[in-house]
Formats: structure tokens, C-alpha cells, sequence
């Protein structure tokens, strides 16, 4: 099957490669783009609430995150420390269990044999490699490129709400995440199957609703399909692409298309080996980019530190009382909303399918490592790329900005001080280069990995939801391996405002099934919740 997943793809390359036709990108994106504004109109289609009309999804993540953290008591803090222990290992005691006998250097697809009985009972990742997976789909280049477009189009209020969104959504990702390892399915040799599709079927098959279990799971899978080759994917590889091709200055109608081929070829490579070798090169590679990236974040935090009043000042004014020609306070609300849900995922539920395969006899052990998340990536790495934009549009060019708050009214598309666009990652690289000359380059490679670690950790996402539709055949994988590919090409070879209206949508559409769920589903977390306190506690007496 590899083989041929192989052959295709470098049969491909050279006919792309040497293509003589300069407008190939641009014909991807001519027929790319009406269907990304139909799909983006559809999923954002909006309610009036006074003389506001707001997306029902926003209102749905909102209220459904304010709701969770009241409930469980604002997880977000005092579940924290429980967070980073069960993160560190303190609690893995609670877990050892004997392994049956021991088959000294017997081994099937790298699994000791002993040890399959184990993980047929408790997953097939360790909780830290959960977490680098999970935090690998979300700390991508939504963190990049869409912190950009969120302060571009937003304004610097749109930060403090994507603040409050990260901050909100913790309390989501736990609930969604305990569901994920309580109902996901493990076949006899220790393969995990977990997600919203399994919980949406499983547990609401436990309250009386089967039916609509059983749709919800699969329309959550569809859906999830798609993001993965929307947000987890093309938006990855459209923005690689993009950084790629200015820094080395590279031109022509098919550059794009010739860097998804050979950005399609490494993913190739990579998740044909499915969850265990994703989560080993994701605890690898996330740990590495995110310090580079936070590293350069500072540097340039405390450079400009007679600064952060005035930053802080716009953000926090911005949040209540934004400039003229934003949309207003719910339009600024909106776009940090929009952008953070786009970010951390938290609602989407799509995590939960890598938090459901380690390895823990604890649901809600998982559901508070998973809280971590939006932590990571909306609180802190969002906030600080925000920071440094902010900072580089105080500064400008002998201090005239260097782009106009609010983009062009119309779109995703981002206005520098002379009217061209500028697409996301293009504007923080160039915040990154004003402080740190030639760091654009080292951002070029934090990019790529970025992009590379979302889209595979995605490509496990979507490869279980079209396992859950058309069954665990090598068949059905290799067809969905082969679609993922090809989005990545496409993604290459769209423009930045076709990719993010598909992916925004594809994403925030997985909000509607998952949502329902875990309205139905919460009192099942409180009880798992119970159970791994009741255990801490008797490990501590």
C-alpha cells in the first residue's frame, strides 16, 4: 500500500515540478475559493442580538466554555498544579499494573510482546506524548499567521479576547478530553480508536439517545475530515509555502504547488507509522520550535520593555473601546474569538482523539493534562506574538506605522502603510527581522516545523474519524492518506484568504456537533474527576 502512496507522489512531483503552465497556483485558487466563501458563509451564519449580528458558533463556544468552568469550579486554576504533576509523572503509580509474562526480545510492529496486554487496557502513548501531539495540532501557525490576521483585522483589543478565550477554553478541553479516554474503543492489539465520534455514539447511547448519538458521531466525523485537510493542513502548507517563497525570493505560478509536493512527500513519510511514531516525533520536535519561538518572543518583549505599558494600554482599550472602522466592541470580540477558537481548538473537540490513546486507567487524568493546552498556546504563545506585532506597529518605519489596523474592511487581507497586502506570516517575520536581523530565517525553519507537526498530528485526526465512516481497512486508510496529500498541494497554491475562510469554517463546524455532546455528556466528567482525586488522595495516604 505504501509503495504505491509512494510511487504516486513522485510521479507527480516532476510533472508539477517542470510544469511549463506560471498560473498553476492561481487556477487552484480560482476554483479553491468559492467554495471556501460558501462554506465560510455557512458555518458563520450569524443571529442579531440587538443591533449586533454575531455568529451562533462564537455564541455556542462562549457560552458552552463560561458554563464548564463555572461548573467544575474554574479547572483552569485550581486544577492547574494537578495539571502539571500528572504532566511530570508524580502520579504514574496509579497506573503500573503487572504485564503478564515476560517475552524477552519478542516484539510485533516494534511492540514488546509482554507489554500488549497493557496498553490494550490503558492506550499506546504516555500522557506527555499525548500532550506534545495535541499541543502539536494547535500550537501551529494559527499562532503565527493567525495572531497576525486576528491584530491586523482586529485591532490589539482583539488580544485580550483571545485571552479570554484561551483562559475559558481550558475548562472545555478537560471536559472533552476525560470523555475522549472514557469511551474510546481499543482493538485487541492495543490500537486506539478515540474522539468525539466515540463519545458522541457511545455515551449518548448511554442516556437513551441513540439515534442522535449516532448521527452527531457522524457528522462530527465528517466534519472533522475536512478540518483536517482544512486547518490542519492547507492553512499549514499555504503559509510554509508562503514564507518559503519569500525568503529564498522565489517566483512563478507554480512555486506554491512545488512546495506542497515536497512538504506532501516528508508528511508521506512520517504518517504511514501512525500514532506511536507521530507522538516521537512531535515530543521531539514541539518542545524545540516552541523554545525557539518563545525565546525570540522575549528577546523581543524585553527589548521593546519601555513599551509594554503603551502595548498593554492599546489591548486593554482596544478590548472595550475600539478604533473607529473595527466593527466595534463585538466585531474586536468576534475576531479574538474566531482566532483563538482557530488556535486551541477548545470546543472543536478535536483533541481529544489524541488525548484518548495514552495510557492511564484515569479519564480525567488526561482531561486535566488537556487543559494545559489552551494554556500553551492561547495565553502565552498567541499573547506573545501579539506583543511583538504590537510593538513593531508602535515602532514602524521612522515611527509611522507599518500597517493599518483593520485590514481592508472586506476580508482576511492585511494593508500595510502603502495599501499592498501582506499576508499573516509575512507580518510577523518582519516584526521578528525589526528586532533580530536575520531571524526570519530561523522563523522560516520554526514555520515549517510548525506546519509540519500540525499536519501530521492532524493527519492521525482525520485518519481516525474516516476510520469511525468507512471502516479499519488498509484500503480506506490509503484513500484518505492520498486525499491528505493533495490538500497539502492545494493549500500551497491557494492564496492565504481562500485557505482561512475553509479552514476557520472547517474548524469551528466541528463546534456544533461536539458542543451538543458535552452538554449531554459534563456529569460523566464529574464523576471520572471524583475517582482520580478519591486515587491521588489514597497514593498520598
Amino acid at each position: 500500500m505504501y509503495k504505491k502512496l509512494f510511487t504516486l507522489l513522485f510521479a507527480v512531483a516532476p510533472t508539477l515540478i517542470f510544469a511549463q503552465d506560471k498560473g498553476l497556483d492561481e487556477k487552484i485558487n480560482d476554483w479553491f475559493m468559492p467554495i471556501a466563501t460558501a462554506w465560510e458563509g455557512f458555518v458563520l451564519a450569524t443571529v442579531p442580538i440587538g443591533s449586533y449580528n454575531i455568529p451562533f458558533v462564537v455564541i455556542l463556544l462562549v457560552a458552552g466554555a463560561l458554563f464548564f468552568t463555572i461548573y467544575f469550579k474554574f479547572p483552569n486554576i485550581t486544577k492547574f498544579p494537578m495539571a502539571i504533576n500528572t504532566v511530570r509523572g508524580k502520579y504514574d503509580e496509579l497506573d503500573h499494573h503487572e504485564s503478564g509474562d515476560d517475552h524477552t526480545g519478542m516484539s510485533i510492529d516494534g511492540d514488546v510482546i509482554g507489554t500488549i496486554k497493557d496498553e490494550s487496557q490503558e492506550g499506546e502513548v504516555s500522557h506527555f506524548q499525548a500532550l506534545a501531539t495535541a499541543v502539536s495540532g494547535t500550537v501551529g501557525l494559527g499562532n503565527i499567521a493567525g495572531v497576525a490576521v486576528a491584530i491586523a483585522l482586529g485591532g490589539p483589543g482583539a488580544t485580550f479576547w483571545m485571552i479570554v478565550c484561551g483562559l475559558l477554553g481550558m475548562a472545555t478541553k478537560f471536559v472533552e478530553c476525560t470523555l475522549g479516554v472514557k469511551y474510546r474503543d481499543v482493538d485487541a492489539d492495543g490500537t486506539v480508536h478515540g474522539g468525539p465520534m466515540y463519545y458522541l455514539s457511545k455515551g449518548l447511547k448511554e442516556r437513551g439517545f441513540t439515534r442522535l448519538g449516532k448521527v452527531l458521531g457522524i457528522v462530527f466525523a465528517v466534519l472533522c475530515v475536512g478540518a483536517s485537510f482544512g486547518g490542519g493542513n492547507a492553512f499549514q502548507s499555504n503559509q510554509a509555502a508562503v514564507q518559503l517563497s519569500s525568503l529564498m525570493n522565489l517566483e512563478g505560478g507554480s512555486t506554491g504547488v512545488i512546495i506542497g509536493v515536497i512538504m506532501a512527500v516528508l508528511v508521506a513519510i512520517v504518517i504511514i507509522g501512525g500514532i506511536k511514531r507521530i507522538a516521537k516525533i512531535t515530543e521531539k520536535i514541539v518542545p524545540f520550535m516552541a523554545g525557539i519561538y518563545v525565546l525570540a518572543s522575549l528577546i523581543i518583549i524585553f527589548a521593546n520593555i519601555n513599551y509594554i505599558g503603551d502595548a498593554f494600554g492599546l489591548i486593554m482599550n482596544g478590548a472595550f473601546t475600539p478604533m473607529a472602522g473595527l466593527g466595534g466592541f463585538v466585531g474586536v470580540l468576534i475576531v479574538g474569538f474566531q482566532r483563538a477558537a482557530f488556535s486551541n481548538e477548545a470546543g472543536a473537540g478535536s483533541a481529544a482523539i489524541a488525548h484518548s490513546a495514552v495510557k492511564t486507567k484515569y479519564p480525567a487524568s488526561e482531561g486535566v493534562v488537556a487543559l494545559l493546552e489552551p494554556f500553551i498556546d492561547t495565553v502565552v504563545i498567541c499573547t506573545m506574538t501579539a506583543l511583538v506585532i504590537i510593538f513593531f506597529n508602535i515602532n514602524g518605519t521612522d515611527m509611522q506605522s507599518v500597517f493599518a489596523y483593520g485590514g481592508d474592511g472586506n476580508s482576511n487581507v492585511i494593508l500595510n502603510a502603502t495599501g499592498e497586502a501582506i499576508g499573516g506570516v509575512d507580518l510577523t517575520s518582519q516584526a521578528f527581522d525589526s528586532v533580530i536581523p536575520g531571524f526570519s530565517y530561523i522563523l522560516t525553519i520554526a514555520i515549517v516545523l510548525f506546519a509540519f507537526s500540525t499536519m501530521i498530528s492532524w493527519s492521525y485526526y482525520g485518519l481516525q474519524s474516516w476510520k469511525y465512516l468507512f471502516g479499519k481497512g488498509k484500503k480506506a486508510d490509503m484513500t484518505y492518506k492520498i486525499l491528505f496529500l493533495i490538500f497539502i498541494v492545494i493549500g500551497a497554491g491557494a492564496t492565504l484568504d481562500a485557505v482561512i475562510k475553509f479552514s476557520d469554517a472547517m474548524i469551528l463546524a466541528l463546534v456544533f456537533p461536539n458542543m451538543i455532546g458535552l452538554f449531554f455528556l459534563f456529569p460523566k466528567v464529574r464523576e471520572e474527576m471524583v475517582k482520580y482525586v478519591d486515587a491521588i488522595k489514597g497514593m498520598k495516604a
